[in-house]
């Protein structure tokens, strides 16, 4: 498979050695900041797929870039979604293929999976169970909460209809999700959702112990991807 990669941080760098480590290729590596000129370097007969981890403010325009080019993009970067919309409306227009996950990992997803099953489960008992949801990451992470805690928030709001919205700090109203958010050290990341009762609490987390499980998952969406038209996510690859 041969690859562009768009950011070279810290997942890029974890991207790059398992990628290269698998026998892919990786054609070239992109400023973070790109900008069409840079990605129109590169065209379909050159790149299988777009790894795009980049920032929030710089994310929209290089997958906009990448569809315009005609490539398939795998974007993992979050605190950009105000402009999805706009970018599902692009993938339309250029017939493109955009896929986009909060979190990578397999793991996660399977976490996202089991929390929505025990959301639907946890509403029946709503009056006697309150819920939060807590993430950790490492404090170089630039969007709060994370990209990963607020899916896992929707897949709340979505099953356990008591909480019609979420907040950043602890809930000032019983309809109100807790995000709490904490940056410290080098955690990769950690996501708890917690349920507690008066007699007893329920717990849900997941840890992550290095980039690679995210890294090795979005090796596995760019090498599903090409040849697909539409908007994809970890669902879509993982059947759930």
């Amino acid at each position: 498979m041969k690859i562009l990669l768009i950011g070279y941080g810290k997942m890029g760098q974890t991207i790059a050695a398992l990628a290269s480590a698998a026998g892919h290729e990786i054609v070239g590596i992109v400023d973070h900041q790109a900008s069409d000129s840079k990605i129109a370097d590169f065209t379909p007969d050159q790149v299988d797929a777009a790894i795009e981890f980049t920032h929030p403010e710089s994310a929209f325009e290089n997958v906009a870039a990448c569809l315009r080019q005609g490539l398939p993009v795998v974007c993992g970067s979050t605190g950009w979604l105000h402009r999805f919309e706009e970018a599902q409306q692009l993938v339309a227009d250029t017939n493109g293929a955009l896929f986009y996950a909060s979190n990578y990992s397999v793991g996660v997803n399977l976490f996202f999976h089991f929390n929505e099953y025990i959301a639907a489960k946890m509403n029946q008992f709503a009056a006697s169970y309150d819920v939060q949801l807590t993430e950790v990451h490492h404090t170089q992470k630039v969007d709060q909460p994370s990209g990963t805690a607020l899916t896992a928030a929707q897949g709340i709001l979505a099953h356990f209809p008591s909480k019609t919205t979420w907040r950043n700090a602890p809930a000032q109203a019983p309809e109100e999700l807790a995000v709490l958010s904490e940056r410290r050290g080098d955690v990769v990341g950690i996501h708890e959702v917690r349920y507690a009762s008066t007699a007893d609490t329920i717990t849900l987390r997941h840890e992550a112990h290095s980039r690679e499980g995210f890294a090795q998952g979005a090796l596995l969406a760019a090498g599903w991807l090409p040849g697909r038209h539409g908007v994809f996510g970890m669902n879509d690859l993982l059947g759930l």
